[in-house]
């Protein structure tokens, strides 16, 4: 196992495989099937860390963990035009910038998936 690990995993449970899967963001192609969470949390990070020692050995790039990887806090979207006007109405309505009634839009969305 890698000593400084910092990859995102998620564990889910697989209803057609009826088994826990254990997955890497960073390594999408990779997954882990097992009885239990832990296990397939543990498997995954086995592979990982397997497939970055090979990468590694034949002197191949290597994905950067996504916990250390450096966020501007800007990246742009394109939107249709009629919705573009209807957000900058809105925002004006609620004596807002664009870019604030979008990040609060955003960061509101977030929330309403946790819950």
């Amino acid at each position: 196992m890698l000593k400084n690990d910092r990859y995102t995993y998620r564990v889910i449970w697989s209803p057609e495989d009826e088994e826990y899967v254990g997955l890497c963001v960073e390594f999408p192609s990779l997954s882990w099937l097992a009885a239990t969470p832990e296990q397939a949390l543990r498997g995954i990070r086995e592979v990982v860390s397997d497939v970055v020692a090979d990468l590694q050995g034949n002197n191949e790039p290597v994905p950067e963990p996504l916990a250390v990887r450096h966020y501007s806090g800007r990246f742009v979207v394109r939107i249709p035009p009629e919705v573009h006007r209807e957000l900058a109405i809105e925002a004006a309505e609620e004596g807002v910038s664009l870019n604030r009634l979008v990040s609060a839009r955003l960061s509101g969305s977030r929330k309403d998936r946790a819950a």
